[in-house]
């Protein structure tokens, strides 16, 4: 308590920090105190604790006393202590400095002493070197002296021997070259060494003549010469072998550039001529060591020398040559040059393409092949050979079989420059059996056709396929890449066929999304053909792109980028787009008397509404005929663009057509929009009489949203006449006041009260002045619109509208230019959008 309210007074008179320390402390020993007596009765104590406490305190002074005359003490010695290392040290320095003095003094001995045993040391070493060189020079002069006789003596095995041990004792005086004993020795050798290299050059020549038939040791004799030559540098080795290569194509080159066997068709003899030598020579070839590979540098040699020659020969010709006799010696070539590979493991390229070859035609060996080509070309000449390129030589003979030497292409490429006169040879070939397949084509389709495609385009590939196997065993280089420029020319001949044997054109409607040009009356077996026309055509663009694809395995690497088959592909895409829209306009075309028909219906006497009219019964009838064949014979996708494209076709007619009617009643008009309603059913069940429904529920809203505006005019003309502006404004918004005057018309309005209404409806400013189609700011071609036939409003309203339908036409040709998937895509996005420059062109 007495704590408590210490630390409260403090707090209420605001003592400082140290003052409340104080104030604490005391107040601690206050809290001890009343620990130790908490009662009255405990102060009985205090003298007790008073006491022991005294006690301690004497005992802790005793203490501090006691360490204070220790450290006093402890101090004085640790100065003594100090004192006396400090002396050790000096004397330690001084002892260092005596033992160092003193080391230098014996350094100084033993260096005395020594002087005269380095010398003597030294002296020891030279004497040993001079005795060593001494010894060395004696057994190279003795060496040399023994070379010497062996060489006078052709004896070549020791020779060989005893060069070994000169090179090496010789490299020994590499440092002493300026002394002119080493100097005269080494030139000396040299001699030596040249006097072997002319002996065994001189024993060689002989090599080959029937010598060795007459003397039999003369083979054993240069097979130990050999042992001389690998002992001498290795350019006296090469030089032998070349020199020995060389004489044995002297005669070869003699034989050969004679006036009787310098022919084409003497090139088979040329190869049989080094077969033989091969042959008949093998004793000759074991006389070289087996790593000389002397037949195989023999033979890069022949290689060359013909290739020169035969390019002579090509250059040379006065007149055009046989074709059959020029792939027979390509072919003798290129058999030669893989017998050649095979038999020295040559690491050329390996016969890029063959399987994909077998795969496209599994036919004869490219010996019969060659065979059926010469009998082929007997007795036929070709135009002139192209331009000669310059051929490049193989810059290095490499020594050993198969570190890449190639000697596929080594002679044969010299052909590649004249086979110009074969690619124009079998493109006049391939064009003529084009023509024959196109006259033998059964044109006239029939339910009995097991395919859906022509026979003649399955043909056409084949013998493609032929040709491509004939040409890529003969060369895979430039003429490779000719020929598939030939097949790209044949192709769009073929292309171009099709195209002909569609059905020719007068003038329609129908131009307006489709891009022709005219009427096409077609058949049902025009149909039949039309469908198997654009089944053809999608076939030859798919062959085309395997075809460019196995060209690219075939070809060399250096040409592969340059293979391409897109342009031919985009003719039969333009085929394909072509065939459909004249199928959609023949088809069009039946329907044009039925459209005619409907306008010469008396709409405004008639007295009573019946079923659906005669002209849509036999619309019906056109379509249950055709669309059934067309969805059997056509792809889910032509046919979903025929769809398209009739649907846009049939229901802007309509549209039309209803303005072209004389006048209309309101009896008429409740008729026509029976018929409108039956027309539309009709156009919603084609896809499923075509037995095709992928695209239909697109398609269905294609044609409700069409037929409805028919349906809506309609409407408008069975309105009331007091009400007829505002129910035009509403069904028909974008309508305008030229085709409001022709409702008016059909109405069968005077032109007085017609004009009241006019003036009523644009006051109300319902009207459009201009059609929103023209306003769009399309990018397209637009073709003149033909003259209207009168001035009438009516014509006004139908100028209005073949305007817009100029404008699709011009889509629809765009489409034919750029590509059918790609018009298919457009036509797609346009139907689905409510507004935009398509949207417009497909609700024109």
């Amino acid at each position: 308590m007495q704590s408590a309210a210490v630390s409260l007074v403090s707090s209420d008179l605001g003592f400082s920090g140290e003052l409340a320390r104080e104030m604490g402390k005391k107040a601690g020993t206050m809290d001890y105190i009343n620990r130790m007596f908490p009662t009255e009765a405990s102060l009985s104590g205090v003298e007790p604790l008073m006491q022991k406490i005294h006690s301690e305190i004497r005992v802790v002074d005793a203490e501090i006393l006691a360490a204070v005359r220790q450290q006093s003490t402890s101090g004085t010695k640790a100065k003594e202590d100090l004192a006396a290392a400090t002396h050790a040290v000096e004397e330690l320095m001084y002892k260092v400095r005596e033992i160092k003095t003193k080391a230098e003094q014996s350094e100084t001995m033993v260096q005395e002493i020594c002087r005269d045993i380095k010398k003597l040391d030294c002296a020891k070493k030279h004497i040993t070197t001079t005795i060593t060189a001494l010894h060395r020079l004696t057994m190279l002069v003795s060496a040399i002296e023994q070379l010497q006789v062996m060489a006078s003596k052709r004896k070549y095995k020791q020779a060989a021997a005893q060069l070994e041990a000169v090179n090496q004792l010789c490299s020994h005086f590499d440092a002493y070259r300026d002394i002119p004993k080493i100097t005269e020795l080494r030139d000396k050798f040299k001699n030596i060494k040249q006097i072997l290299k002319s002996h065994v050059f001189s024993d060689f020549s002989s090599l080959g003549t029937g010598k060795e038939a007459e003397e039999s040791n003369l083979l054993q004799h240069l097979s130990d010469a050999c042992l001389v030559v690998d002992a001498l540098e290795p350019s006296v080795r090469e030089e032998l072998v070349k020199n020995f290569c060389n004489r044995e194509l002297i005669s070869y080159e003699q034989i050969f550039e004679g006036a009787e066997l310098a022919k084409l068709d003497k090139t088979d003899r040329r190869y049989a001529w080094v077969k033989r030598r091969l042959r008949t020579n093998e004793e000759i070839w074991k006389t070289f060591p087996a790593s000389w590979h002397v037949d195989y540098l023999l033979c890069i040699q022949f290689c060359k020398v013909t290739r020169t020659q035969l390019m002579e020969i090509l250059q040379n010709l006065k007149e055009k040559p046989d074709v059959g006799t020029l792939l027979l010696a390509l072919q003798r070539t290129i058999e030669f040059e893989e017998e050649l590979a095979d038999k020295f493991g040559g690491s050329g390229n390996t016969k890029k393409g063959t399987s994909d070859i077998e795969e496209i035609d599994n036919g004869g060996n490219n010996n019969q092949i060659v065979m059926d080509i010469r009998k082929k070309y007997e007795k036929k000449l070709v135009a002139n050979h192209g331009n000669q390129d310059d051929d490049k030589d193989v810059n290095e003979d490499l020594v050993v079989p198969g570190a890449g030497f190639n000697f596929r292409g080594i002679i044969s490429s010299c052909f590649e420059a004249h086979l110009m006169v074969y690619v124009e040879l079998e493109e006049r070939t391939l064009m003529e059996h084009l023509e024959k397949l196109v006259q033998d084509e059964a044109w006239d389709m029939d339910d009995g056709s097991q395919t859906n495609i022509l026979s003649s385009s399955m043909q056409v590939f084949l013998i493609i396929r032929r040709s491509l196997k004939r040409c890529s065993a003969l060369t895979k280089n430039q003429t490779l890449l000719n020929l598939l420029k030939v097949f790209q020319r044949v192709l769009r001949a073929y292309a171009t066929k099709l195209l002909m044997k569609l059905p020719k054109s007068g003038m329609g409607i129908v131009a307006a999304a489709t891009g022709m040009d005219g009427h096409i009356k077609t058949s049902d077996k025009d149909e039949r053909l039309i469908c198997y026309i654009v089944n053809t055509a999608e076939y030859c663009h798919k062959t085309a792109g395997e075809l460019a694809e196995n060209v690219s395995k075939i070809i060399d690497s250096q040409f592969t980028d340059a293979v391409d088959m897109s342009e031919v592909q985009d003719e039969f895409s333009a085929v394909i787009t072509k065939a459909l829209v004249t199928l959609v306009h023949g088809v069009e075309t039946k329907a044009d008397v039925e459209m005619a028909a409907m306008t010469r219906v008396p709409w405004g006497t008639l007295e009573s509404v019946g079923d659906q009219s005669e002209y849509v019964n036999n619309l019906n009838i056109i379509l249950t005929s055709s669309v059934p064949t067309l969805g059997s014979l056509l792809s889910p996708v032509y046919f979903q663009f025929f769809l398209d494209k009739l649907a846009s076709s049939l229901g802007p007619r309509f549209y039309l057509n209803i303005f072209k009617c004389k006048q209309i009643s309101e009896t008429g008009a409740q008729q026509m929009l029976l018929d409108t309603q039956a027309v539309k059913t009709i156009l919603l069940d084609i896809p499923s009489l075509g037995r095709q429904t992928s695209g239909a529920a697109g398609y269905a809203k294609f044609v409700s949203r069409e037929m409805s505006k028919a349906e809506a005019l309609l409407k408008v003309i069975l309105s009331p006449i007091d009400s007829v502006a505002d129910t035009y404004g509403t069904l028909l918004p974008e309508g305008t006041p030229s085709e409001f005057q022709r409702i008016l018309e059909l109405k069968g309005l005077k032109r007085a009260d017609q004009q009241t209404i006019l003036d009523d409806f644009n006051k109300r400013g319902s009207g459009i002045l201009e059609s929103p189609v023209a306003t769009e700011p399309v990018q397209m071609v637009v073709t003149p619109v033909p003259p209207p036939m009168a001035s009438t409003p009516s014509a006004a309203v139908i100028a209005s509208r073949e305007d817009v339908l100029t404008r699709a036409a011009a889509l629809g040709r765009g489409a034919a230019t750029t590509g059918f998937k790609r018009f298919l895509a457009l036509t797609e996005a346009a139907k689905d959008r409510k507004d935009g420059p398509f949207r417009k062109l497909f609700n024109a």
